[in-house]
Protein backbone atom coordinates (compact mmCIF):
# COMPACT_ATOMS: atom_id res chain seq x y z
CA UNK A 1 0.00 0.00 0.00
CA UNK A 2 1.52 3.37 -1.07
CA UNK A 3 2.05 5.88 1.99
CA UNK A 4 0.59 9.41 0.93
CA UNK A 5 2.67 12.11 1.73
CA UNK A 6 1.50 14.27 4.75
CA UNK A 7 1.48 18.11 4.11
CA UNK A 8 3.83 19.43 6.26
CA UNK A 9 3.18 22.83 8.05
CA UNK A 10 4.07 25.73 6.92
CA UNK A 11 6.68 28.07 9.21
CA UNK A 12 4.45 31.57 9.96
CA UNK A 13 6.14 34.63 8.92
CA UNK A 14 7.52 35.70 12.06
CA UNK A 15 7.08 39.56 12.89
CA UNK A 16 10.21 41.88 12.54
CA UNK A 17 12.05 42.61 15.44
CA UNK A 18 11.28 45.90 17.06
CA UNK A 19 15.00 47.64 17.26
CA UNK A 20 16.79 47.03 20.40
CA UNK A 21 18.31 50.88 20.77
CA UNK A 22 15.83 53.99 20.61
CA UNK A 23 17.72 57.35 19.54
CA UNK A 24 16.41 60.21 20.67
CA UNK A 25 17.92 63.63 19.06
CA UNK A 26 17.46 66.63 20.93
CA UNK A 27 17.35 69.16 18.32
CA UNK A 28 16.46 72.66 17.00
CA UNK A 29 16.01 73.12 12.79
CA UNK A 30 17.56 76.75 13.76
CA UNK A 31 20.57 75.34 16.10
CA UNK A 32 24.43 75.89 14.48
CA UNK A 33 25.60 73.00 16.17
CA UNK A 34 23.01 70.37 14.97
CA UNK A 35 23.45 71.67 11.59
CA UNK A 36 27.20 71.40 11.93
CA UNK A 37 26.79 67.74 13.07
CA UNK A 38 24.89 66.53 10.39
CA UNK A 39 27.78 65.20 8.71
CA UNK A 40 28.52 62.77 11.31
CA UNK A 41 24.50 62.36 12.14
CA UNK A 42 23.91 61.47 8.31
CA UNK A 43 26.83 59.03 8.52
CA UNK A 44 25.39 57.27 12.39
CA UNK A 45 22.19 57.61 10.69
CA UNK A 46 23.18 55.36 7.99
CA UNK A 47 25.26 53.43 10.29
CA UNK A 48 22.19 52.09 12.42
CA UNK A 49 19.34 52.11 9.45
CA UNK A 50 16.56 48.89 10.70
CA UNK A 51 18.59 48.43 13.65
CA UNK A 52 17.18 51.43 15.98
CA UNK A 53 14.33 53.90 16.60
CA UNK A 54 15.57 57.23 16.10
CA UNK A 55 13.34 59.60 16.91
CA UNK A 56 13.25 63.75 16.95
CA UNK A 57 12.74 66.03 19.95
CA UNK A 58 12.42 69.57 19.05
CA UNK A 59 13.95 71.44 22.12
CA UNK A 60 12.71 74.77 20.82
CA UNK A 61 16.05 76.74 21.12
CA UNK A 62 14.31 80.22 20.32
CA UNK A 63 11.48 80.29 22.38
CA UNK A 64 8.35 82.90 23.27
CA UNK A 65 9.38 83.83 26.81
CA UNK A 66 13.20 84.88 25.58
CA UNK A 67 13.50 88.72 26.17
CA UNK A 68 13.01 90.44 22.93
CA UNK A 69 16.55 92.07 21.70
CA UNK A 70 16.17 95.99 21.98
CA UNK A 71 18.72 96.28 19.85
CA UNK A 72 17.43 93.77 17.28
CA UNK A 73 20.51 94.80 14.47
CA UNK A 74 22.97 94.74 17.19
CA UNK A 75 21.33 91.32 18.03
CA UNK A 76 21.55 90.15 14.69
CA UNK A 77 25.42 90.88 14.20
CA UNK A 78 25.72 89.28 17.53
CA UNK A 79 24.32 86.31 16.14
CA UNK A 80 26.24 86.07 13.10
CA UNK A 81 29.28 86.42 14.32
CA UNK A 82 28.50 83.28 16.67
CA UNK A 83 27.18 81.24 13.57
CA UNK A 84 30.99 82.34 12.31
CA UNK A 85 32.62 80.74 14.81
CA UNK A 86 30.68 77.91 15.15
CA UNK A 87 31.21 77.20 11.54
CA UNK A 88 35.11 77.97 12.10
CA UNK A 89 34.71 74.16 14.32
CA UNK A 90 32.45 72.51 11.89
CA UNK A 91 33.17 73.53 9.03
CA UNK A 92 29.50 73.95 8.16
CA UNK A 93 28.26 76.52 5.39
CA UNK A 94 26.38 79.77 6.82
CA UNK A 95 24.87 82.29 4.75
CA UNK A 96 26.92 84.99 3.68
CA UNK A 97 24.39 87.86 4.75
CA UNK A 98 22.46 87.54 7.79
CA UNK A 99 19.04 89.39 7.50
CA UNK A 100 17.77 88.79 11.38
CA UNK A 101 18.22 86.80 14.47
CA UNK A 102 15.81 84.15 14.54
CA UNK A 103 12.24 85.59 16.35
CA UNK A 104 11.28 82.01 17.42
CA UNK A 105 11.90 78.04 16.86
CA UNK A 106 8.26 76.83 17.45
CA UNK A 107 6.96 77.52 12.87
CA UNK A 108 10.19 75.48 12.17
CA UNK A 109 9.45 73.08 14.72
CA UNK A 110 5.61 72.68 13.86
CA UNK A 111 6.29 72.12 10.56
CA UNK A 112 9.21 69.58 11.18
CA UNK A 113 7.23 67.45 13.15
CA UNK A 114 3.80 67.59 10.78
CA UNK A 115 6.53 66.21 8.34
CA UNK A 116 6.87 63.11 10.16
CA UNK A 117 3.95 61.18 8.75
CA UNK A 118 4.49 61.63 5.57
CA UNK A 119 7.50 58.94 5.67
CA UNK A 120 10.99 58.76 7.04
CA UNK A 121 12.72 60.57 3.38
CA UNK A 122 10.26 63.08 3.40
CA UNK A 123 10.84 64.16 6.58
CA UNK A 124 14.37 64.22 6.41
CA UNK A 125 14.22 66.46 3.45
CA UNK A 126 11.61 68.92 4.77
CA UNK A 127 14.36 69.35 8.17
CA UNK A 128 17.23 69.96 5.82
CA UNK A 129 15.35 73.14 3.96
CA UNK A 130 14.39 74.47 7.42
CA UNK A 131 17.81 73.88 8.36
CA UNK A 132 19.11 75.59 4.82
CA UNK A 133 16.45 78.40 5.30
CA UNK A 134 19.18 80.20 8.09
CA UNK A 135 22.41 78.85 7.21
CA UNK A 136 22.51 79.26 3.66
CA UNK A 137 19.95 81.24 2.67
CA UNK A 138 20.17 83.66 6.26
CA UNK A 139 16.36 84.24 5.99
CA UNK A 140 15.07 82.00 9.03
CA UNK A 141 12.49 79.72 8.57
CA UNK A 142 10.65 81.55 11.46
CA UNK A 143 6.86 82.56 10.60
CA UNK A 144 4.90 79.30 9.64
CA UNK A 145 4.84 81.08 6.19
CA UNK A 146 8.40 81.26 5.67
CA UNK A 147 8.94 77.62 6.91
CA UNK A 148 6.19 76.43 4.69
CA UNK A 149 7.77 78.42 1.54
CA UNK A 150 11.16 76.89 2.31
CA UNK A 151 9.69 73.53 1.72
CA UNK A 152 8.03 74.11 -1.14
CA UNK A 153 9.19 71.46 -3.49
CA UNK A 154 10.26 68.33 -1.58
CA UNK A 155 9.90 65.22 -3.79
CA UNK A 156 6.38 63.58 -2.60
CA UNK A 157 5.51 66.30 0.30
CA UNK A 158 2.04 66.70 0.38
CA UNK A 159 2.24 70.82 0.85
CA UNK A 160 -1.44 70.76 1.89
CA UNK A 161 -1.62 68.10 4.39
CA UNK A 162 1.68 69.49 5.65
CA UNK A 163 0.05 72.95 6.58
CA UNK A 164 -2.98 71.58 7.81
CA UNK A 165 -0.98 69.33 10.08
CA UNK A 166 1.32 71.93 10.97
CA UNK A 167 -1.55 74.15 12.17
CA UNK A 168 -3.22 71.56 14.10
CA UNK A 169 -3.71 71.00 18.19
CA UNK A 170 -2.52 67.36 17.36
CA UNK A 171 1.37 68.88 16.21
CA UNK A 172 1.62 71.73 18.96
CA UNK A 173 1.15 69.13 21.65
CA UNK A 174 4.18 66.86 20.49
CA UNK A 175 5.66 69.85 20.27
CA UNK A 176 4.90 70.97 23.39
CA UNK A 177 6.12 67.50 24.83
CA UNK A 178 8.87 67.49 22.94
CA UNK A 179 10.30 71.19 24.67
CA UNK A 180 8.82 69.86 28.42
CA UNK A 181 11.05 66.29 27.42
CA UNK A 182 14.21 68.31 26.72
CA UNK A 183 13.96 70.15 29.69
CA UNK A 184 14.08 67.10 31.86
CA UNK A 185 17.63 66.38 31.27
CA UNK A 186 19.62 63.19 32.62
CA UNK A 187 21.93 64.35 35.81
CA UNK A 188 24.95 63.25 33.33
CA UNK A 189 24.89 66.32 30.86
CA UNK A 190 24.71 68.72 33.91
CA UNK A 191 28.04 69.29 34.38
CA UNK A 192 30.20 68.05 30.82
CA UNK A 193 34.12 67.95 30.43
CA UNK A 194 35.41 67.21 27.49
CA UNK A 195 37.69 68.35 24.63
CA UNK A 196 35.06 69.84 22.35
CA UNK A 197 34.93 72.69 21.20
CA UNK A 198 30.60 72.36 22.42
CA UNK A 199 31.02 69.72 25.31
CA UNK A 200 27.39 69.86 26.03
CA UNK A 201 26.61 70.74 29.03
CA UNK A 202 22.73 71.17 29.84
CA UNK A 203 22.01 75.08 29.10
CA UNK A 204 20.03 76.55 32.73
CA UNK A 205 16.66 77.95 31.73
CA UNK A 206 14.19 80.39 32.75
CA UNK A 207 13.53 79.98 36.24
CA UNK A 208 16.62 78.13 37.47
CA UNK A 209 15.46 75.09 35.29
CA UNK A 210 17.54 72.95 32.90
CA UNK A 211 17.44 71.75 29.06
CA UNK A 212 19.82 69.93 26.25
CA UNK A 213 22.34 71.25 25.02
CA UNK A 214 21.32 71.26 21.45
CA UNK A 215 22.11 68.41 19.69
CA UNK A 216 22.32 65.63 22.15
CA UNK A 217 21.86 62.13 21.21
CA UNK A 218 20.46 59.93 24.16
CA UNK A 219 20.12 56.37 23.88
CA UNK A 220 18.23 54.23 25.24
CA UNK A 221 17.66 50.11 25.58
CA UNK A 222 16.48 47.59 28.18
CA UNK A 223 16.14 50.16 30.69
CA UNK A 224 19.68 51.41 30.60
CA UNK A 225 20.50 54.31 28.45
CA UNK A 226 23.93 55.93 27.54
CA UNK A 227 24.03 60.53 26.36
CA UNK A 228 26.42 61.92 24.05
CA UNK A 229 26.01 65.92 24.24
CA UNK A 230 26.92 68.87 22.32
CA UNK A 231 29.55 68.42 19.33
CA UNK A 232 31.31 65.23 19.14
CA UNK A 233 33.27 62.41 16.94
CA UNK A 234 31.36 59.65 15.25
CA UNK A 235 33.00 57.08 17.32
CA UNK A 236 31.30 58.20 20.87
CA UNK A 237 28.22 58.03 19.58
CA UNK A 238 29.06 54.21 18.13
CA UNK A 239 30.85 53.37 21.40
CA UNK A 240 27.49 54.54 23.37
CA UNK A 241 25.41 52.01 21.35
CA UNK A 242 27.67 49.63 21.67
CA UNK A 243 27.35 49.61 25.12
CA UNK A 244 23.88 48.99 25.22
CA UNK A 245 23.67 46.26 21.93
CA UNK A 246 27.06 45.33 21.00
CA UNK A 247 27.83 44.57 17.13
CA UNK A 248 25.02 47.15 15.86
CA UNK A 249 27.25 49.65 14.53
CA UNK A 250 29.66 50.08 11.81
CA UNK A 251 31.02 52.79 9.55
CA UNK A 252 29.03 52.46 6.39
CA UNK A 253 30.79 52.37 3.14
CA UNK A 254 31.08 55.66 1.34
CA UNK A 255 28.77 56.00 -1.58
CA UNK A 256 30.20 56.97 -5.44
CA UNK A 257 29.38 60.85 -5.31
CA UNK A 258 26.54 60.78 -7.94
CA UNK A 259 24.72 57.98 -5.48
CA UNK A 260 25.24 60.16 -2.49
CA UNK A 261 23.97 63.40 -4.34
CA UNK A 262 20.66 60.92 -5.33
CA UNK A 263 20.18 60.08 -2.10
CA UNK A 264 20.97 62.94 0.15
CA UNK A 265 19.95 65.43 -2.61
CA UNK A 266 21.96 68.41 -0.26
CA UNK A 267 25.55 67.90 0.68
CA UNK A 268 28.03 70.50 2.53
CA UNK A 269 31.62 69.86 1.92
CA UNK A 270 32.39 67.78 5.23
CA UNK A 271 29.42 65.53 4.17
CA UNK A 272 30.60 64.98 0.97
CA UNK A 273 34.05 64.19 2.55
CA UNK A 274 32.22 61.52 4.99
CA UNK A 275 29.99 60.29 3.37
CA UNK A 276 31.48 59.65 -0.37
CA UNK A 277 34.51 58.25 -1.80
CA UNK A 278 35.88 59.34 -5.42
CA UNK A 279 36.29 62.62 -7.75
CA UNK A 280 34.22 65.39 -6.78
CA UNK A 281 31.91 67.17 -7.72
CA UNK A 282 29.52 65.20 -9.85
CA UNK A 283 29.18 66.15 -13.42
CA UNK A 284 25.40 67.25 -12.58
CA UNK A 285 25.85 68.94 -9.24
CA UNK A 286 24.54 72.31 -8.84
CA UNK A 287 27.11 74.17 -6.37
CA UNK A 288 25.61 76.99 -4.37
CA UNK A 289 27.73 79.61 -2.47
CA UNK A 290 28.17 80.32 0.89
CA UNK A 291 29.81 82.47 3.23
CA UNK A 292 31.73 79.14 4.62
CA UNK A 293 32.24 77.17 1.59
CA UNK A 294 30.07 75.70 -1.32
CA UNK A 295 26.42 73.50 -0.91
CA UNK A 296 26.22 70.79 -3.18
CA UNK A 297 22.63 70.09 -4.50
CA UNK A 298 21.05 67.30 -6.82
CA UNK A 299 20.32 69.07 -9.86
CA UNK A 300 16.31 68.01 -9.48
CA UNK A 301 16.57 69.88 -6.08
CA UNK A 302 18.32 72.87 -7.70
CA UNK A 303 15.20 73.11 -9.97
CA UNK A 304 13.10 73.79 -6.99
CA UNK A 305 15.41 75.08 -4.05
CA UNK A 306 15.26 78.23 -2.78
CA UNK A 307 18.49 79.16 -3.02
CA UNK A 308 18.65 78.35 -6.81
CA UNK A 309 14.85 80.00 -7.39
Amino acid sequence: MTSVPQPQPQPQPQPSPSPLVEVVEYTDPLCPWAWGSEPVFRGLRAALAGRVRWRRAYAILFDHDDDPAPDPAAETAWYARYVEEVGSHTLAPRAVRLSRMPAGSWPSSLVAKAAVPQGEEVAERVLRRLRESVFVLGEPADTVESALSAVRGVPGLDMRRLAVDAASEAVLEQVRADRLEARRPVAEVLSVRAGSPHPGAAKETVGGAYRYALPTLLFRAAGEYRVVPGWRPFEEYAAAVDALSPGQVSRPAPLPPTDALERYRSLTGPERLVLTAGPWPPPSAVRVETGNGPLWLHPDEAAVHPAVR
